[in-house]
């Protein structure tokens, strides 16, 4: 079997629901985050997927990552995995989107990094540990993390520059799927948040 990384972006926090820039802060989960993680959960141990017998998982060691993550139903299997932290965003910690333009106007976080935080290197870096580890092995790989960072997996998964996270958004508690199409890397699914409407 061709292993696939399967992610879940972590539930609803109060920063993430503001629009604030979260990397190394522990936010708690929001109850509307625990929610989401349920249902999640739910769906992740439903057919077809039925719990990933098998399936390598991994979590950031921030707080809102292994919430999810235990709620879900993956906690007495997960894995620590620092490449996994969200982007460290320095001095922008905590800020939206709009209080960044007014201090750096024209900012992107994919092209210009940030002032006292990670590089797009570092991030790059990171992501294709990951990318490396699930595919040196012949089981999937199931994910706990952070948006930036798991958008920035689904570029390196491609084989594209870590600026195509940009244009592929992730929400709290989504599910995507990276795998394979005619032996090339490939999104079988993303940001599928069908399990919070259902």
């Amino acid at each position: 079997m061709a292993p696939r990384i399967l992610l879940v972006r972590h539930g609803q926090t109060a920063w993430s629901q503001a629009g604030k820039h979260t990397g190394r802060t522990d936010i708690p989960l929001l109850d509307q985050g625990r929610h989401g993680a349920r249902l999640v959960g739910e769906r992740l141990h439903r057919p077809p997927l039925s719990g990933l017998p098998g399936a390598e998982v991994l979590t950031s060691p921030l707080a809102r990552a292994r919430a999810t993550c235990d709620i879900a139903g993956f906690g007495d299997r997960a894995e620590t995995c620092d490449d996994l932290l969200e982007w460290d965003y320095g001095d922008y910690e905590g800020l939206a989107p709009d209080e960044i333009q007014e201090r750096q106007p024209g900012w992107l976080l994919w092209r210009d990094g940030v002032p006292g935080g990670e590089t797009a290197a570092e991030i790059t870096a990171r992501a294709d540990a990951v990318v490396d580890r699930a595919r040196s092995a012949d089981r999937d790989l199931l994910v706990f993390a952070h948006g930036h960072l798991l958008r920035a997996l689904g570029a390196r998964w491609l084989g594209l520059p870590l600026d195509f996270g940009a244009r592929i958004r992730l929400d709290p508690t989504s599910l995507s799927i990276l795998g394979w199409a005619y032996a090339e890397p490939a999104i079988e699914a993303w940001n599928d948040t069908g399990h919070l409407t259902a």
